[in-house]
C-alpha cells in the first residue's frame, strides 16, 4: 500500500500587501512545523497553470492558502471545499486565482483531481497598495489560516512536530 502524497500550498502575490497571505500563512508552517515526508509543502506566489498543474495532479490530497474574497468582514478566515469552486467562484482577486480555478477544472477533466481540496482563505483587506506586509487585520489572522491547516492536515492523519523554538499557533 502506498502512502497518500498530501500537498499544501500557498499562493498570492507578495508584493500586494493581503494578496500574499497565503504565501505568508504557508511561510509559518514551513518555518514551525516539520512533516513526514509524504506532505509537501510550497510556496507557489504567484505560479500560473504551468507551475500549478503538475502540483494538483500529483496530490492526494490538496490544501491551498490564499486570499479569497469570501463572506465576513476583512480577516475572516473560512475553509472552502472544492464544491465551493465549482458552484460559486468566489470574486477574483488576482490573475493567479483565475489560473486555481482554472488548474483545478482541467484536472478533474483529465481525472487527475486530488482525493479532497481545502482552500483555506482570508478575507484581505487591502490587495491593491504596494507593501510586502499583510495589513495588520490579515497578519493577525495568518495564526488561524496555520492552525486550520494543521487541523485539515491532522484529519488526513497527519502528525505535524512543532520545530524548537517556534512559537505557537493559538
Amino acid at each position: 500500500m502506498s502512502v497518500e502524497r498530501i500537498i499544501v500550498i500557498g499562493i498570492g502575490n507578495v508584493l500586494l500587501t493581503d494578496e500574499g497571505a497565503g504565501v505568508a500563512a504557508v511561510t509559518r508552517l514551513m518555518d514551525g512545523w516539520s512533516f513526514p515526508q509524504n506532505v509537501e509543502i510550497y510556496d507557489g506566489g504567484v505560479t500560473g497553470m504551468v507551475g500549478l498543474m503538475p502540483i494538483i495532479e500529483d496530490a492526494d490530497h490538496l490544501i491551498v492558502l490564499d486570499a479569497v474574497n469570501g463572506d465576513g468582514p476583512p480577516g475572516s478566515v473560512k475553509r472552502y471545499s472544492l464544491e465551493d469552486f465549482k458552484l460559486t467562484i468566489p470574486t477574483k482577486l488576482s490573475s493567479h486565482d483565475i489560473g486555481f480555478v482554472e488548474c483545478l477544472a482541467i484536472a478533474e477533466v483529465n481525472g487527475y483531481i486530488p482525493k479532497s481540496v481545502a482552500v483555506i482563505g482570508v478575507k484581505p483587506e487591502d490587495i491593491f497598495s504596494w507593501g510586502m506586509t499583510p495589513t495588520r487585520t490579515v497578519r493577525d489572522a495568518l495564526d488561524v489560516m496555520v492552525k486550520m491547516a494543521l487541523e485539515e492536515l491532522s484529519s488526513l492523519g497527519v502528525e505535524a512536530e512543532e520545530k524548537t523554538g517556534a512559537g505557537t499557533c493559538s
